[in-house]
């Protein structure tokens, strides 16, 4: 189901619920035909009077349940997929701030040491704060490739991942791994 779909689903469910609370309160309150007419029929509203006071209690607790579980549903609907929670933030020059996934920072990195001539992977790891985070970085090289012009570029491309962010990493941890099987 798609975004939008999904509240469009959402909103007529409400509005509904928003209607059937509107309408029981207004014959509840002689607003509407048939305010003397109980809303429950003689067997619930039996139950309900023998369990008095817990009744309420009961369904109280119920409609707490309810919301907490339709609170999980609706957060699982607006997720999304492929997206990370995490997101780096700096205060703007002018009281703003601006909020960028972490996910899109370390895939701009990736993307750098894969230019590299040698690297066959790159996977890095951004943590902790926004001024001083760490980065881990791992590098699959191949066989043929020279440890220091890797080395080289991998500095290069940290250097200018911190310049374009704005910072300097308090932690830097690079592991080389030398591919054996050639593909």
């Amino acid at each position: 189901m798609s975004n939008a779909a999904n509240r469009l689903l959402w909103t007529v469910l409400a509005l509904v619920l928003l209607a059937a609370g509107g309408a029981a309160s207004a014959v509840g309150l002689g607003w509407l035909p048939g305010g003397g007419t109980p809303l429950l029929g003689a067997g619930p509203a039996t139950w309900w009077r023998a369990g008095t006071p817990w009744s309420a209690l009961a369904v109280a607790v119920g409609g707490v349940l309810l919301a907490l579980l339709g609170q999980r549903l609706l957060a699982a609907g607006l997720r999304v997929p492929g997206r990370l929670a995490g997101t780096l933030t700096h205060p703007g020059e002018r009281g703003g701030r601006t909020r960028v996934a972490s996910e899109v920072l370390t895939d701009t990195l990736e993307r750098d040491l894969l230019r590299a001539p040698g690297v066959r992977r790159a996977r890095v790891l951004l943590t902790g704060p926004v001024e001083r985070p760490d980065v881990w970085v791992e590098v699959r090289l191949d066989p043929s490739a020279g440890l220091g012009a890797a080395r080289a570029h991998v500095d290069a491309a940290v250097r200018r991942f911190a310049a374009t962010l704005g910072c300097r990493p308090a932690h830097l941890d690079v592991t080389a791994v030398m591919d054996e099987a050639r593909r």
